[in-house]
């Protein structure tokens, strides 16, 4: 089951930054894998809340629904797949800190990612998250520096 953490600064109050993580159509504009993101549903995010998206892996585009399924304002949110072709959560925990707030950013996937690719290209997909989950990360610290949220 691999696991895929990363954690950034981001120099924004804690409050801004949850509310970005939220709102399922950020998803797309900092996360270099996800090609599009919606919320299911309308009413506000709570537990419960269901996102629907696609993702580009390797040039093959998967599908996925999640449900939020720990929503602890405004410091914690964790989405769990319930569709798609890998079993993943993704746990985002925040914490303030001096200047701003401390994102750790963590991607479990239940089945590993053989099932959608084969096992022999496991590897080097592993690796490939690895990095793009870095560079995520800091697209989003930057972005959110660069546009305050209103």
């Amino acid at each position: 089951m691999p696991v895929f953490e990363d954690s950034v600064f981001i120099a924004c109050p804690l409050k801004d930054v949850f509310d970005f993580m939220v709102k399922s159509e950020n998803l797309a504009v900092w996360d270099a894998f996800v090609v599009k993101a919606e919320k299911v549903g309308t009413g506000p995010v709570g537990l419960g809340t269901r996102t629907r998206g696609t993702s580009t892996i390797m040039g093959k585009h998967l599908d996925w629904a999640t449900e939020a399924t720990e929503f602890e304002p405004p410091t914690r949110i964790t989405y769990t797949s319930v569709e798609g072709q890998i079993s993943f959560a993704v746990t985002n925990v925040l914490e303030p800190v001096e200047g701003g707030t401390m994102l750790t950013y963590r991607v479990d996937t239940g089945s590993g990612l053989g099932g959608a690719f084969g096992r022999l290209a496991e590897p080097f997909i592993e690796i490939a998250q690895t990095r793009t989950l870095r560079g995520n990360l800091e697209t989003l610290a930057a972005l959110l520096v660069q546009h305050p949220q209103p």
